[in-house]
């Protein structure tokens, strides 16, 4: 019962958060007091967020985050608590470390069930782990117990974001802090933020920073904001921009130098022979050759629940729209709660007259009933009445704002799903959910379906501010159904955003892929316009070799795994699809809702946790031979102290000393090759690692490759690092490695391979590296 709860919390504040695309910051709730395990006390546990400081820097167009936290407990009690992360729409999550006994521990990426396991075995000894489970889009929860009396922990989180533009400007939202709701009844009133004191006194406010570094170019401008002050300062090549000010909601904006042309950029990422990865960003014209005349719906849930506020807000939100509209558009309103009304039986055209009674009929909606969706949606895409094109080529655009779930008329979202899906014809449709009561995976899959995008917004936030940054886009559309191929030899697939893509007034285009093929090439992007076709095209070099930019494939696997699961919530679960999730999962190091990131205090075992085997995509050993197996494969080996022991003592001279810090740094690995201990992934650098049979071996690896086996520490281990530094990174995540290069592969082991190598037989691994 209490898993249950605290996931059915967990995906209430996920629909309360997931309103814009950079919204996060993190926070605590404290785990109940549970008396079957001992650990109530008369003073509770109170954890409280002590500071925060984000660090951005923005490198082509790819925003990389670091987020440090620290909490401390003012309670009078050992506290368990729920660390809950919302991450930005799309963003790809790199690792999150915990610290443990002063020293910051990171992660790896494990099966949900098995870390889930793994967890409360380790809590019910008293220590110290802490666990990211998938909770929806972009919702990262991290358990962490113990914090005592008076100690504080530090979390930290990475993770990257593609930066979006808005009108002449890159847009940076963060959102930092919010009230924290005590778990245990018994501090109701006494925690009523992230800075109280458990006596009910104000503590010192908790410190925050947030900076951000970006080039300084003649592309961008000076950045500002809306909701704070900035300091800014240049240090060589970048621009410094530190944010001064205690609002919450923060926006930053970068000015992006207007274009007359379109330009075309791409980042791409190939380190192995598979398929190589792209990042491909369309900045179009400044202005489009003619303005796309526009069919507006404006669709207004007016049931009980929208009362008061809520109401105020939506009537304010649907003339920020009307303001939007001009002299060739058309539009209608429709509101709806148990029955749907309209503004006008059919379209009307934006003129004064037509604009002024709309806004006389908004004021005069009363909130009262239940919610009809499905009845709204049948009337807002009734193709009778809205034709998506008609002869002239106009857009037809629906916004949907609604707060709850259907309860009235079809109630199931399946069947609502259906019903959008069989009408939409050419209709974009965008979504609005407000509160935390609404159905965020029904709002999704509409916007999903419908080519638009959806938003959610927070109980206390405003839904015009997200109505507004809607319309203002939908102003002038740039041109509609738009599609990227590649030329010259090269092939694209596995592209997201799947399918045609509208680019509106004040927006880029990017799109992750994976390429087939290297050398020249073209990027083509063809789409349609008010006067007709339109294409944008750009010569680019698709490398066959390149190992920067390994944030890439992170952000195109995080991708994948949204769509992947959307098409399971639309045609239902399969084990193709649910195979494809839990691989990417394991093979990238990212969170899904078969893995999760688990972070574990080096040295510590868990009886009968098997090791993950296998290459790619390699899963849990569940069988008692194989595990039995693995277990005779871990008898003999050197304790944690005799291995690392071993490092320093081989390590000689400088180089040798770097290898040993690096040992150091990457602590976190030491646990898993002891015997007995789970197994997991690691990243290092472009590389992903799986466990297998005490060995760390490549997810990239095939046994097609050629390989070399190197002794450990030796003087061919050292030559090897100083000829090829990829290795560094690699060779540091344990004491058995195997790790793979295009053409050829290297194995490191204490026991056998190679010492020395000749001057030829360097060269031919660098050139097959």
């Amino acid at each position: 019962m209490r898993a249950r709860v605290s996931i059915r919390l967990s995906l209430t504040l996920l629909a309360a958060i997931a309103a814009h695309p950079a919204r996060a910051q993190g926070w605590i709730i404290p785990r109940p007091c549970q008396p079957q395990l001992a650990r109530c006390a008369s003073t509770p546990p109170a954890v409280v967020r002590v500071s925060s400081d984000v660090r951005a820097q923005l490198v082509d167009r790819v925003l990389h985050y670091e987020v440090e936290e620290t909490f401390t407990n003012r309670g009078g009690a050992l506290g368990e608590a729920d660390y809950l992360f919302p991450l930005p729409k799309g963003a790809a999550f790199q690792d999150l470390q915990l610290s443990v006994n002063g020293e910051m521990v990171g992660g790896e990426t494990i099966p949900a069930d098995e870390a889930r396991r793994i967890y409360e075995e380790i809590v019910r000894r008293q220590r110290d782990p802490a666990l990211v489970e998938w909770m929806g889009r972009g919702l990262l929860r991290t358990r962490i117990f113990p914090i005592a009396p008076g100690e504080r922990k530090k979390v930290v989180v990475r993770f990257q974001a593609v930066a979006e533009r808005e009108g002449d400007a890159l847009r940076v939202d963060y959102f930092r802090g919010r009230a924290q709701t005590p778990a245990d009844p018994r501090l109701a009133g006494r925690v009523a933020d992230d800075d109280a004191s458990v006596s009910g006194e104000r503590a010192p406010a908790a410190r925050t920073s947030f900076t951000l570094r970006y080039p300084e170019s003649d592309e961008l401008g000076t950045a500002y904001s809306p909701t704070h002050s900035l300091h800014i300062t240049d240090a060589g090549e970048m621009r410094r921009v530190e944010v001064r000010g205690d609002a919450r909601e923060m926006t930053l904006l970068i000015p992006v130098r207007g274009r007359s042309e379109p330009a075309i950029s791409m980042l791409a990422h190939a380190a192995t022979r598979d398929d190589g990865f792209a990042l491909l960003t369309l900045t179009p014209p400044a202005l489009p050759p003619r303005a796309t005349p526009r069919d507006v719906t404006f669709v207004l849930d007016v049931s009980g629940s929208m009362s008061a506020r809520k109401m105020e807000q939506a009537r304010a939100a649907g003339k920020l729209l009307l303001a939007t509209l001009g002299a060739a558009d058309r539009f209608r309103l429709i509101d709806f709660s148990s029955d749907v009304r309209t503004f006008r039986d059919d379209f009307v055209p934006a003129a004064p007259r037509e604009i002024a009674a709309a806004t006389r009929y908004l004021d005069a909606l009363r909130a009262e009933g239940s919610t009809n969706i499905s009845g709204a949606l049948e009337e807002a895409l009734s193709p009778e009445r809205t034709p998506a094109v008609d002869a002239r080529g106009r857009l037809s655009v629906v916004l949907f704002v609604t707060d709850g779930e259907p309860t009235i008329g079809e109630r199931n979202p399946q069947a609502i799903l259906d019903l959008a899906r069989r009408l939409r014809g050419g209709h974009r449709i965008f979504t609005f959910g407000l509160g935390a009561d609404v159905n965020v995976s029904l709002l999704e899959q509409l916007a999903l379906e419908g080519g638009g995008v959806a938003h959610f917004v927070r109980p206390d936030e405003s839904p015009e501010r997200a109505v507004q940054v809607a319309a203002s886009r939908l102003t002038s559309p740039i041109a509609t159904n738009v599609r990227v191929r590649a030329e010259g030899g090269v092939r694209l697939s596995k592209i997201h955003p799947a399918g045609a893509i509208d680019v509106f007034a004040g927006q880029d285009i990017v799109v992750l892929a994976r390429y087939d093929g290297n050398g020249a090439g073209r990027v083509r992007f063809d789409g349609e316009t008010a006067a007709g076709p339109v294409r944008w095209t750009a010569d680019v070099t698709f490398p066959e070799r390149e190992r920067g930019n390994a944030f890439v494939p992170r952000l195109w696997a995080t991708q994948r795994v949204g769509w992947l699961s959307a098409e399971k919530r639309r045609g239902g679960a399969s084990a193709e699809v649910d195979e494809e999730i839990r691989e990417l999962g394991e093979r990238y190091g990212i969170p899904t809702e078969f893995t999760s990131y688990f972070v574990r205090e080096p040295g510590v075992t868990v009886a009968g946790a098997p090791p993950v085997v296998g290459g790619v995509g390699g899963g849990v050993v569940r069988d008692g031979a194989r595990r039995d197996e693995a277990a005779k494969s871990a008898q003999g080996r050197a304790t944690v102290a005799e291995q690392r022991q071993q490092a320093f003592d081989a390590a000689r001279g400088a180089a040798a000393q770097r290898a040993a810090t690096t040992l150091a740094v990457v602590d976190s690995a030491i646990g898993e090759v002891v015997e007995g201990s789970a197994g997991g992934t690691r990243r290092a650098g472009a590389h992903v690692f799986l466990l297998r049979d005490g060995a760390w071996v490549d997810a990239a690896y095939r046994e097609a490759l050629k390989t070399v086996k190197v002794k450990a520490y030796s003087e061919a281990y050292f030559a090897l690092l100083e000829q090829i530094p990829d290795l560094r990174a690699a060779l540091a995540v344990g004491e058995r490695v195997l790790v793979a290069g295009r053409e050829i592969a290297v194995e490191i082991a204490p026991d056998g391979g190679v010492e020395t190598l000749s001057e030829r037989e360097r060269q031919q691994i660098a050139t097959g590296w």
